[in-house]
């Protein structure tokens, strides 16, 4: 007979602390985690757009509707919908502004 099949053996070579267990408990619903991502890559997309349209840089035009992807899936329901949805409108006006303006494709940076 081996030492597992029996519980009082393999009880006395368990290594683990059963006072150093602690349950799990979700944090109230009512809390705020604060993460700024959303923020930040919406206040960056809003100035990518705007170098896209006023300087007519083709990669900044995209770089705003990447800032503006990355802001909307890291956002929360409850969050305002009016500045996601500005942000990314903005920055899609900015791709196809610069496109009407200079239909060639976008060149290398380097």
């Amino acid at each position: 007979m081996s030492s597992a099949s029996n519980p009082a053996v393999s009880n006395s070579l368990d290594p683990r602390r059963p006072l150093k267990v602690h349950r799990y408990k979700a944090p109230p619903s009512g809390t705020q985690l604060d993460d700024a991502t959303p923020d930040y890559m919406n206040l960056l997309g809003m100035v990518f757009s705007m170098c896209g349209l006023m300087m007519k840089m083709k990669w900044c035009a995209w770089a705003a509707v990447y800032c503006a992807l990355i802001s909307y899936a890291n956002t929360r329901s409850s969050e305002d919908t009016k500045q996601m949805l500005s942000s990314f409108m903005l920055s899609i006006s900015a791709v196809v502004m610069s496109y009407l303006q200079n239909p060639q494709p976008m060149g290398l940076l380097w």
